[in-house]
């Protein structure tokens, strides 16, 4: 089901995003990032790391010129991962959606239920999502344009200048 199918059905929204928005949101995913690696709980890790994988996603939502509908707003902007990147990307939305779940349990549920394990995962996971993949491996030159860099053969999460 392709994104524009996604809007037709009322699960996104169209939206313009802007450098100012993308700037702002990658600085969220580096003090995350920087943050997630803190002497605090395994669980505020975790969900300090989450929230930094979000912005990612939401980046490329962005780029796509969507922004998830209110209902679901997480579980879309996840799910939106393979759509945007190809299927190749499933696994990664399912982890991710599976860190939801959990990130949803610690924060409202109860403590204790991301382990050290779990966060120091989904930190490395963060960071190899900045880092996409060779141009060979994402589908589309108009998305690569839009809102990626070529640099050293990696594809590293971007915006371009000259998109607006």
């Amino acid at each position: 089901m392709s994104l524009k199918q996604w809007e037709d059905n009322g699960w996104l929204r169209p939206h313009r995003t802007s450098r100012k928005e993308i700037s702002s949101l990658l600085s969220i995913v580096e003090r995350d990032l920087n943050d997630a690696h803190g002497d605090i709980s395994s669980d505020w890790r975790f969900g300090i790391a989450y929230n930094g994988a979000l912005k990612l996603c939401k980046i490329l939502l962005s780029a796509e010129g969507y922004r998830p509908s209110h209902e679901l707003q997480h579980y879309r902007t996840l799910a939106a991962l393979p759509e945007i990147l190809g299927e190749a990307k499933k696994a990664d939305a399912e982890y991710l959606n599976d860190c939801r779940k959990k990130r949803n349990i610690v924060e409202y549920d109860g403590v204790g239920g991301a382990s050290e394990s779990d966060a120091d995962e989904l930190i490395g996971f963060v960071k190899e999502l900045r880092v996409l993949g060779t141009p060979e491996q994402l589908k589309g030159e108009e998305l690569l344009n839009r809102a990626y860099r070529v640099d050293s053969g990696k594809i590293t999460l971007y915006y371009l200048q000259q998109m607006m």
